[in-house]
């Protein structure tokens, strides 16, 4: 019993140090205006957008991302943007993105989810179909002059972008057939695991009860989903059609390689920022503008070539590299489909 009145009247005398408990002091970090600090070259590699495309990227969701005030150093639009660039060009952890920001970890992580929502909103002004019949004819011209294969309008293709482990007792459901976790995306919708078919896909795609409504006249959509020998015979002669959306995909994983080395986030966030990457590559593409070289900041895993083959994407060397039809079957084409377009 002296015992235990030693000990309480001990804690007794020490209640004025206890009671206070020393808080970590706040930190405000640095903002480092990157839209300034880089010419145009280095800020077109750092964040695979030229100036101007920020720029004008920034006028269209700029209202998406003010703060009601400036209480508590809000972060300005342009800074929001240009962390979420810089996540996409590196796939850096969030604790890196903040560091490079500015910006708390939690802080960053609410930016980059925050910042892809407004640019996705903006799908339905770049990712369109042909919907008029002038719109339909300009593709169907166009597709054409490529291999002269007749009616094309569009052509459609699978990718496989890394996600990690969605867990839950659906997640092996994502687990593709090279062994990896994957979302299988087409025609922009990424929703489904990387388990399910190119053709399961198409067979439950809005794009395809569109045309069997009738929407698109003859119209005739590529599609790379052989499964006999025949078909694989008839894909060789569709192949040089549909190789721009391969090429494009490519294309796209090249510029924004969050796409290809993997997305350590949420599965809703991960579909996000596909849905607001490919906004920008379509954006870009409309602007005209090259892919910028590769960032010296970037760590990749393995060669580009590598990456983009474990993508399902073939590198622009293989592109180049398929061998053109010979004439006789230039001939037949001219001949039996010339009549059809």
């Amino acid at each position: 019993m002296q015992r235990l009145r030693r000990i309480i009247n001990s804690s007794d005398s020490d209640d004025s140090e206890d009671d206070f408990i020393v808080k970590r002091p706040r930190w405000i970090k640095e903002r480092n205006y990157h839209f300034h600090g880089y010419d145009d070259e280095d800020f077109r590699i750092r964040f695979r957008l030229s100036k101007a495309a920020v720029y004008d990227l920034l006028i269209k969701i700029e209202n998406n991302l003010e703060f009601i005030s400036e209480r508590n150093q809000s972060i300005s639009p342009m800074n929001q943007l240009l962390a979420t660039l810089r996540f996409y060009a590196t796939n850096n952890s969030q604790l890196t993105i903040g560091d490079y920001s500015g910006l708390s970890t939690p802080t960053a992580q609410r930016i980059i989810h925050r910042v892809s929502a407004a640019i996705a909103s903006l799908h339905r002004e770049y990712i369109k179909f042909p919907s008029t019949q002038q719109e339909i004819r300009r593709n169907q011209n166009e597709f054409y002059q490529i291999a002269r294969f007749p009616r094309v309008i569009g052509a459609m293709d699978c990718i496989h972008v890394r996600i990690s482990s969605p867990g839950g007792d659906q997640a092996e459901l994502f687990r593709n057939r090279k062994g990896y976790f994957s979302i299988n995306i087409i025609d922009i919708v990424a929703r489904w695991p990387g388990s399910a078919h190119d053709s399961a896909i198409f067979n439950n795609c809005y794009r395809k009860a569109k045309f069997e409504a009738g929407e698109y006249g003859a119209a005739i959509l590529l599609v790379d989903n052989p499964r006999t020998p025949a078909q694989q015979l008839y894909n060789e002669s569709q192949i040089r059609t549909r190789n721009p959306v391969e090429r494009s995909y490519g294309v796209w994983k090249r510029r924004f390689p969050v796409l290809s080395l993997g997305l350590r986030v949420k599965l809703d966030k991960a579909l996000v920022i596909i849905m607001a990457t490919a906004v920008l590559h379509n954006m870009l593409r409309q602007r005209g503008e090259e892919v910028p070289s590769d960032d010296l900041g970037l760590e990749l895993p393995a060669p580009w070539e590598v990456i983009l083959q474990n993508g399902q994407i073939r590198s622009e060397l293989e592109q180049s590299s398929i061998p053109q039809q010979n004439r006789a079957r230039e001939v037949l084409i001219n001949s039996h489909f010339r009549n059809l377009i």
